[in-house]
């Protein structure tokens, strides 16, 4: 009988250590969620729009705090984490730049819509020195891209933007002329073979700044002197034609153009890392990035290079736990007519985090707050950030989406999306950072 009476208290007091710390595992995140829900209460700005919210704790797989996280949003460039999460499940080590048979005294080859070859950054040079080393005649078979040069929903009237490239099955040095003058009055382009298709209209007296027409590579520039530093890209009118003679400027080679269906058995020739290209997409958030690696995930399908398909293919093979089904339109979020929730965001932000397994290596393709990429200036300049994400800008629309770290070394997933607000972006990011540095300080 005394052993047993001896024995009861430890037990109870085994009991109630473990429901104490099952309690104050529970109350952490409960306290949490009371204090972010007083910040967002309590923000004069926040209440001037749409906002949607979410914040997760990923090593309980709980969702600590809510505001409307059901709802949808236009996502902008927060898109660029579906297209990166879609390359994490389809692409190998390296890029595949183009497809290529070799067949008596000619190679013929296929785009595969590779956004490093040619690059001006990334330098994509492998697939260039195949056809450049080559003895053989050099033939291009066009037709594995059949979508429209723009994005579904683009705005047309950006077309001269340099966030806004045409988009084509073999493009070429960013899609982009690059206008630059180190001193003034001296204009350089790249690529060269531009230049003359460079009009100055001696009736305008305009500031410096080079205007394409819509239909053509035709670009007009005022009569006034380039300034000292000047640096614009203008996207180029994509064409088959246009591709071949860049290429064959490049390259000092003749190259033909040839009529022919990818055969089974053609040769793969890869380029940069795929490592590389997924983080110039998300640092700097590049459109023409995004886009084109949506065709290079389509080469991976077949012949056909199809955004839509792409999208349709990773939607239903790799995202059916999403808790809401996305209206997904493009690579780049350049489309209003992409719709997700940030509850959406939360768990594709969890696959990209199970999917990569390594968190210094995935931060360090994404944006941080107040050191790199589009995250640079939204937070003050620290070498030890605690926000990794990625942003998402148009007109009425500021969202940050990605992984914040507490003070206390918790790694938390959050979505913030902020839609059809009439103040400055500039205010509705500072609101957005004072709520995320909350959140770092206090837990």
């Amino acid at each position: 009988m005394a052993n047993i009476s001896l024995s009861l208290p430890k037990k109870l007091i085994l009991a109630f250590s473990c429901l104490t710390i099952f309690c104050a595992s529970c109350s952490t995140n409960q306290r949490i969620a009371r204090q972010v829900k007083r910040e967002f209460k309590h923000s004069a700005v926040i209440k001037q729009y749409q906002v949607g919210f979410a914040l997760y704790d990923k090593e309980k797989k709980e969702m600590i705090f809510q505001k409307d996280a059901e709802k949808y949003y236009t996502p902008a460039s927060n898109t660029k984490l579906f297209t990166f999460y879609a390359g994490l499940k389809m692409m190998p080590d390296s890029i595949p730049s183009l497809k290529y048979i070799e067949k008596g005294d000619s190679l013929i080859f296929w785009g595969t819509g590779d956004p490093s070859f040619l690059h001006t950054q990334l330098k994509g040079t492998k697939a260039y020195n195949l056809l450049k080393q080559t003895s053989k005649k050099l033939f291009f078979a066009p037709g594995r891209y059949t979508g429209d040069f723009y994005g579904n929903g683009w705005q047309w009237d950006d077309y001269n933007e340099y966030y806004q490239p045409e988009i084509n099955e073999l493009p070429i040095m960013d899609n982009v002329v690059l206008i630059t003058a180190k001193t003034a009055g001296k204009m350089e382009l790249l690529p060269k073979t531009f230049s003359t298709c460079f009009l100055k209209d001696s009736t305008s007296s305009k500031p410096f700044n080079v205007v394409r027409d819509f239909n053509a590579n035709k670009f007009n520039y005022p009569n006034t002197v380039i300034p000292a530093k000047y640096d614009q890209q203008v996207p180029y009118k994509v064409s088959t034609l246009t591709t071949v003679n860049l290429l064959s400027d490049t390259l000092d080679k003749y190259i033909g153009i040839v009529k022919m269906k990818l055969p089974v058995g053609a040769k793969t020739i890869y380029n940069v890392k795929s490592d590389s290209v997924f983080k110039h997409m998300l640092l700097p958030s590049d459109n023409f990035m995004a886009e084109q690696l949506l065709l290079v995930y389509g080469n991976q399908l077949g012949e056909e290079l199809s955004t839509s398909k792409v999208i349709d293919y990773v939607t239903k093979n790799y995202l059916t736990t999403l808790p809401d089904k996305p209206r997904w339109l493009d690579g780049s979020g350049l489309s209003r007519g992409n719709l997700f929730t940030p509850r959406d965001m939360i768990k594709l932000l969890e696959l990209i985090y199970d999917e990569v397994g390594d968190e210094k290596k995935l931060f360090d393709l994404l944006p941080a707050g107040g050191k790199s990429g589009t995250l640079r200036n939204a937070y003050p300049k620290t070498n030890q950030p605690f926000v990794f994400g990625k942003t998402g800008t148009l007109s009425g629309v500021h969202n940050q989406s990605g992984y914040v770290v507490t003070k206390k070394g918790k790694t938390l997933l959050f979505s913030f999306m902020n839609n059809n607000y009439v103040a400055t972006t500039a205010d509705v990011r500072k609101e957005m950072v004072r709520v995320m540095t909350f959140i770092h300080d206090n837990f």
